[in-house]
């Protein structure tokens, strides 16, 4: 099992203790592409989820662009790059945390993004850095009294993961740089072995300072899941 501590995150599966040598399968040669585009949206959303909830990215933004408007991925990618920069100097220059996706407008041929940040930035002042059209931006609303930052930061990546699986869609168009987060804010991650569910899940709870998690999924309970038996477990 993978435990993120700066996440409050945990998920695993149960290994045979032997395993013979995997076959060397090139890029794009699966044999089932669909599942294989599949099992890649599961890895994504899961390094969004962790990434969002390590660094308490709360709030969701929304960058669109004006006449002209852009269809070159490549260009899009630049455009956001240099954004990022400009901002990151518009607020002192310090390191900021951020994620954003990129997602085809309706007509299939202008682009706009989607992003996530960890602090509450006057909408003006993204505007002024943005300068290529229009700014939306807001702190999740809708979450339960008491929730924790943990909490409305997964509550925030869910809303993002979606976009995410969105662009593996359409890999034709996205290519490999499907999502981007800002460098140096990866949470640390501790690896668990054990001989049960309750093994590792005791030695991940020690290492969460004898809490328990609040949440908990077994593929037991899944009556289609068709791959190793897994577990999650999120603390609050």
């Amino acid at each position: 099992m993978t435990l993120v501590p700066a996440a409050g995150e945990a998920g695993g599966s149960f290994q045979p203790a032997s395993r013979g040598d995997r076959p060397f399968v090139a890029a794009g040669a699966a044999a089932d592409p669909v599942r294989s585009r599949q099992e890649a949206a599961r890895r994504a959303r899961r390094q969004v989820r962790r990434y969002c909830a390590a660094n308490a990215i709360t709030r969701l933004g929304t960058l669109t662009y004006g006449p002209p408007r852009c269809t070159d991925p490549r260009v899009l990618r630049q455009h956001i790059g240099q954004f990022f920069r400009d901002l990151r100097t518009e607020l002192g220059g310090d390191p900021l945390p951020y994620v954003w996706v990129p997602e085809l407008h309706k007509d299939g041929v202008h682009f706009h993004v989607h992003f996530g940040i960890n602090r509450y930035i006057p909408v003006g002042r993204i505007s002024k850095v943005w300068g290529r059209g229009f700014v939306h931006i807001k702190r999740l609303s809708d979450m339960p009294v008491g929730a924790s930052t943990w909490e409305e930061a997964r509550r925030a990546a869910g809303y993002m993961s979606k976009y995410v699986s969105k662009t593996f869609d359409a890999p034709q168009v996205f290519g490999k740089h499907r999502y981007d987060v800002s460098q140096g804010f990866q949470a640390a991650e501790v690896r668990l072995v054990g001989d049960s569910r309750a093994e590792v899940l005791s030695l991940a709870c020690d290492v969460m300072g004898g809490a328990h998690p609040t949440e908990m999924w077994f593929s037991e309970d899944h009556e289609d899941w068709d791959r190793p038996p897994a577990v999650w477990f999120a603390w609050a």
